[in-house]
């Protein structure tokens, strides 16, 4: 959902349009809008959604030449107000093999790409803006370079199809897919139902995509991630009334193929298992407890505390743990969950819980739900469902423009098991009133942003009990600005806030009187800082640690800002906004906003540490804080007896350094203990 401010990130997305009628070409059936003719011989459209929400377009026209066929693409979207567009063109053989192929443009709100291949008869010439490079000429190979434009994904399953269908693909300018059929799924178009067959490309971004095709070979739907890491979907014009489906197929989908994949993750499955001689650090706030025992039976904790006193089950599995720290799992309070393969990685680093906050309904509930019946692999997820108001920079499909269409949303979310709302950037001020008071009354909490032209004072009095992000907290501590103050106008004055001031203590009052929780995601903000002079792994080394798709996108910054020294200070000062909060009492729960998937958590919880807080108190702030804001303290959030068995097992005791933290090596949470290592791997990430 946030924005990774590089200087520019290559696609990460799609390889999943074209496979049926790919299909077609392999199965010997006549593709007869290849016939010769000098006119088009194919075009098509595709309604490009983020969040479900339309936001563009995809045409497509492919001319013959001769022998050659010649494509090409315009995309263009406008996300948040923001224009994204791209263009590509592509000439092959007349079986699809490249021969040129350029790519130019935005693939995000603030990325751009630009790149083309031209291939020779024993060699490949590549380009990345400016800089040309040379490179050895596969047996087999396709162009393409990420999600988008969608049509470059169909034109490279026709070439997989039509030669051999291999089981790994070489790409240029660089990596390779995997291409695999997943069955056949019955959607309602319009009213009538029609089945299309599923398949899964792996290699274009970190993890899956989906994509669908009908009888005749023609791709109807992809659902992906873009190059923000958001929701993403590609609909054939006219199949659009399918596309909450195709999400949700999607979802369950990935989560099905991950279950498969942890039956091979070692571990325990045992019924009763006795973590044996480890320090156990339960949560409360009490002293380690070193030589300890806890007892696991049936995904319940039993027992905990010294070895002296706790009684080994008879017929239990014994883990030893000397030389290690136990802990409760950890949570990430700012998630979101938008592609399956945040399951393991949320699991690898320690997190047994996670709070989306905000997601595609029919996604997101396919997920938990698979999670939470044993048949998928990822977290305990507690859902906060997303509402915005109707704008140029809203998001998602969910609007709360009236008082009706507030009850309508908060209700349904409510029936569908979500426990928060959350308020995004275009809601007016009367429906975050609506909304917070038909949540109260089913029971529900309100989190989220503080919407444009409004304050946190005004969204807090109006009901909302949780701020997301720090910057909303420190915009009500500076002095009030003009309105044609710019941006940097608001940064300088963040930077020289003084937190003695009047205006900063009646802040901090406020929140403590209103008991307000807080989600700084310090961690995301801090990221943003991020540079050719000071490079991303040297502000999350786990960058280095990432899928290669990811690395190339989280690694590749661009040059200081000219006022990267104002920056840094308002770095500083958010961080100690936070310890502010902490030591007059306000809930600070973690939360990364994605960031860099799994290590971001662990850089959170350090940041904290920073801000003033104590090892232990970090820790809390991922563990019982969490529990407690979330109503569920008496059943997570500590290493108590009677509680859910949500624990970790680190290499390192984290209250001698808070780094320790990151030295996750087993977690266990519904009845299941994993081998941290070989979660990170089955994603693609390095330990």
């Amino acid at each position: 959902m946030q924005l990774i401010r590089t200087r520019r990130i290559r696609p990460l997305a799609g390889a999943l349009f074209t496979f049926f009628l790919a299909l077609a070409i392999a199965r010997s059936v006549p593709l007869t809008v290849f016939a010769q003719s000098s006119a088009p011989v194919e075009h098509g459209k595709f309604i490009l959604h983020k969040f479900e929400q339309p936001i563009g377009e995809e045409t497509y026209q492919i001319t013959r030449d001769g022998d050659a066929l010649n494509a090409k693409v315009d995309f263009k979207f406008t996300d948040r107000s923001t224009a994204v567009p791209l263009t590509a063109a592509f000439s092959s053989a007349n079986d699809w093999t490249p021969r040129s192929f350029e790519i130019k443009g935005k693939n995000s709100r603030a990325t751009d790409i630009d790149e083309a291949v031209e291939v020779q008869s024993e060699k490949i010439r590549l380009r990345d803006r400016d800089k040309w490079t040379e490179t050895t000429k596969p047996p087999q190979f396709f162009t393409i370079a990420g999600y988008a434009p969608t049509t470059m994904q169909m034109l490279m399953v026709r070439y997989w199809a039509t030669h051999g269908s291999s089981a790994q693909l070489a790409t240029l300018p660089r990596g390779q897919v995997k291409i695999e059929p997943r069955g056949t799924d019955a959607v309602s178009i319009d009213g009538k139902e029609q089945k299309f067959d599923r398949f899964t490309i792996e290699g274009l971004i970190w993890g899956r995509e989906t994509l669908w095709f009908d009888a005749n070979r023609n791709l109807i739907a992809a659902v992906t991630t873009d190059a923000e890491f958001d929701h993403f979907e590609a609909i054939r014009e006219g199949y659009e009334s399918g596309l909450g489906t195709f999400v949700g197929l999607a979802g369950s989908d990935g989560m099905a193929a991950l279950a498969e994949i942890s039956k091979g993750i070692s571990g325990s499955r045992a019924e009763k298992i006795a973590l044996v001689g480890g320090t156990l650090i339960d949560g409360t706030g009490r002293d380690p407890v070193p030589d300890s025992v806890v007892v696991i039976e049936k995904g319940r904790i039993v027992d905990a505390g010294p070895k002296s006193r706790v009684k080994i089950p008879s017929g239990a599995q014994k883990v030893d743990a000397r030389g290690k720290t136990i802990l409760p799992g950890l949570w990430d309070m700012h998630a979101h969950f938008e592609q399956v393969e945040w399951g393991p990685i949320y699991l690898a680093a320690g997190a047994t819980t996670a709070r989306d906050c905000g997601n595609e309904f029919e996604f997101i509930t396919a997920v938990r739900d698979a999670v939470a019946s044993g048949h998928g692999l990822g977290p305990r997820l507690l859902l906060a469902g997303i509402v915005d108001g109707t704008g140029p920079s809203a998001i998602g499909v969910e609007r709360v423009d009236t008082p009706e269409q507030a009850k309508m949303w908060t209700d349904k979310y409510h029936d569908a098991g979500f426990q928060q709302m959350k308020i995004y950037s275009s809601v007016q001020l009367e429906e975050v009133k609506d909304v917070a008071e038909e949540a109260h009354r089913l029971g529900m909490t309100v989190t989220g942003h503080v919407p444009i032209g409004l304050n946190a004072y005004q969204t807090i009095e109006a009901g909302q009990d949780q701020i997301n992000h720090i910057p909303y907290i420190v915009d009500i501590m500076v002095p009030t600005l003009p309105a044609d103050a710019t941006s940097l106008d608001h940064a300088e004055a963040a930077a020289n806030l003084d937190l003695n001031s009047p205006a900063a203590q009646k802040a901090i009052a406020f929140l403590v009187q209103h008991g307000t929780v807080v989600d700084p995601t310090l961690a995301l903000f801090e990221f943003f800082s991020a540079s050719t002079a000071k490079p991303a792994a040297s502000i999350e080394p786990g960058v280095l640690k990432v899928a290669p798709e990811l690395q190339a996108i989280l690694a590749d910054v661009g040059p200081p800002s000219p006022h990267a020294d104002v920056s840094e200070k308002v770095f500083a000062k958010e961080l100690a906004v936070v310890g502010a909060l902490h030591k007059a009492g306000v809930p600070i729960v973690a939360g990364t906003d994605q960031t860099v998937p799994g290590h971001s958590l662990h850089r959170e919880i350090e940041l904290y540490v920073q801000a003033g807080f104590t090892p232990m108190e970090a820790i809390q702030a991922a563990t019982i804080v969490p529990a407690r804001v979330m109503g569920l303290d008496k059943e997570l959030g500590t290493v108590e007896g009677g509680k859910r068995a949500d624990v970790i097992i680190l290499d390192g005791n984290p209250l001698e350094s808070i780094r320790n933290i990151r030295k996750v090596e087993f977690v266990i949470t519904n009845g299941t203990m994993y081998n941290c290592a070989e979660l990170w791997r089955s994603v693609g990430f390095q330990p």
